[in-house]
This record gives C-alpha cells, structure tokens and sequence, in this order.
C-alpha cells in the first residue's frame, strides 16, 4: 500500500523491509513510490472512469476517474464464503478452482466492480490476464508494458522526491 509517495504497509505477497526502505538515499537519484497496478492502471488509461485489475499471484486493483488515479486494496475485501478477491481471483484462487471456474469468477467479479463503482470500462492486466479467453461487453486485456508508460506518465506529472 502506497500513501502519498510512501510506502505505508508491508506487502501481503511479499517480504518485509518496504516500509523503511528509503529508495531516494539508496539509489542517489529522485524517485516515485507507486504500487505495480497503479503504475500499469496509468499507462493503460484512455480517459473517463477506469478500473484496472491486475490478475497475478494476487489481485492488483486501481481506479482512475477523470484522470485522478486511485490505488486501492479491492483485493483484500470480503468476497464470498469467508474469502477475499484475491482469494477468488489470484492465482491460488485459479489453482483452488480451475481455470474454467475461475474464468468465471473473472466475469462476475469485473461485472460486480464495474457496476458498483460506476467504471466506464475495465482493463485486465497482470500475467494471468492471458489466460481470459472471452473478454466481458466493456472490457480490454492490458498489456505489463502499459507499466512504462505509466512511469513516463507519473513522471510527467511532476518530479520526485
């Protein structure tokens, strides 16, 4: 979880030590913090109300709205019977169910989003966004390259710090 540039919970997928880690003294040079599903949410936007998910071993989400990006812990909310997003939509999740149960947990969950947060479209990025054959009405696969075009995106925005 990113906060105004900084780091501000260990990752759930991760190793410990992201908290404290000032990445500006380690490397010498200006820096931007921003989590991987915002970074590839900002290269993949087109304009209007975006969600972005990120279908990897969890589940990355971020919603863009009329250019404000919002990264979000979508993943990480209750679902169904006890389970998060993530837990339906990350690759346990595919592993847990298959992939053609999973592929449908897909569709439901992005219709849910969608409509709930009133996005115009969704982007499925993330390596396991191939694995979606049928794409939903409203939907676009992503590609992890949109992620450079994000950070050429951030960095337009404004220096580092």
């Amino acid at each position: 979880m990113v906060r105004r540039g900084s780091i501000v919970a260990e990752p759930h997928n991760l190793g410990r030590g992201w908290t404290r880690f000032d990445f500006a003294a380690a490397f010498d040079v200006p820096v931007r913090v921003i989590n991987d599903a915002a970074m590839q949410a900002i290269g993949s936007y087109r304009g209007g109300h975006m969600l972005f998910l990120g279908l990897g071993t969890g589940l990355g989400a971020s919603l863009i709205i009329d250019g404000v990006v919002e990264p979000t812990e979508i993943g990480h909310m209750p679902y169904r019977h006890g389970r998060t997003f993530e837990d339906y939509l990350g690759e346990r999740g595919r592993r847990r169910l298959g992939t053609q149960r999973w592929r449908r947990a897909v569709a439901d969950v992005v219709k849910e989003l969608a409509t709930a947060l009133e996005a115009d479209y969704v982007v499925l990025g993330g390596g396991n966004a191939a694995r979606i054959r049928k794409l939903p009405r409203g939907v676009r696969r992503g590609s992890n390259r949109n992620a450079f075009i994000g950070g050429v995106r951030l960095w337009r925005r404004g220096g580092g710090r």
